[in-house]
């Protein structure tokens, strides 16, 4: 299932980290910005219980998170920059990381690093700025699974049409958040319009 953000601020931001112009520390205060909105968005249909409380003028009942951990896993190295919202926002966060690497020959990634705390009974977010190919983002799917995860959500800024096609194609329960879907990949695998390499213009590198 793919679920587009659709807001007119979503909409300013990326057309700001798409500038070429933008420099790296507005460029990550602009990637924390989309996450945020995305992070909310994505979590729209947590579960909630009622709890009574003291207003300053009266008891009032309202209604607070239940008890469902979340657990977000950062593909390396970009995805990192992703993380920081999600902690920032929920109360009960546990983080994970796969590092992969694509080759830029082939566009083929190949796992690295893996570290994942126990994701058994928890709602999961993984979280990567490009969904390209789809590639990386299939072999965390199969990491998060192979650990106990259950259905994950995948959560990008900018997404190929071929991505979402691969990762539906191999975890159709999944649920794909992103910003914004572009208009292909290039031939080097490269999302067009797109960005440019998410991490390079995160870091100035």
């Amino acid at each position: 299932m793919l679920r587009v953000l659709e807001h007119p601020l979503a909409d300013h931001i990326i057309t700001h980290l798409r500038d070429r112009t933008t420099k790296p520390v507005t460029f990550r205060t602009l990637a924390y910005q989309l996450t945020t909105m995305l992070a909310i968005e994505a979590t729209r249909d947590l579960a909630t219980e009622p709890k009574a409380i003291e207003t300053p003028l009266e008891p009032a009942t309202g209604r607070v998170l239940a008890r469902e951990p979340i657990a977000v896993v950062a593909i390396l190295r970009a995805g990192v920059s992703m993380v920081q919202p999600f902690m920032d926002v929920f109360p009960d966060v546990s983080v994970g990381y796969v590092g992969l690497e694509r080759d830029h020959v082939t566009a083929v990634a190949r796992t690295y690093y893996c570290k994942l705390p126990p994701l058994a009974g928890r709602r999961i977010f993984i979280v990567d700025p490009m969904l390209a190919t789809g590639g990386s983002a299939t072999q965390a799917i199969d990491a998060v699974k192979r650990h106990g995860g259950v259905a994950p959500r995948l959560v990008c800024i900018i997404a190929a049409p071929e991505g979402v096609a691969e990762v539906s194609r191999n975890h159709p329960d999944a649920s794909i958040h992103v910003g914004v879907v572009d208009r292909a990949l290039n031939s080097r695998k490269y999302i067009l319009p797109g960005l440019g390499d998410f991490g390079d213009r995160l870091y100035g590198t």
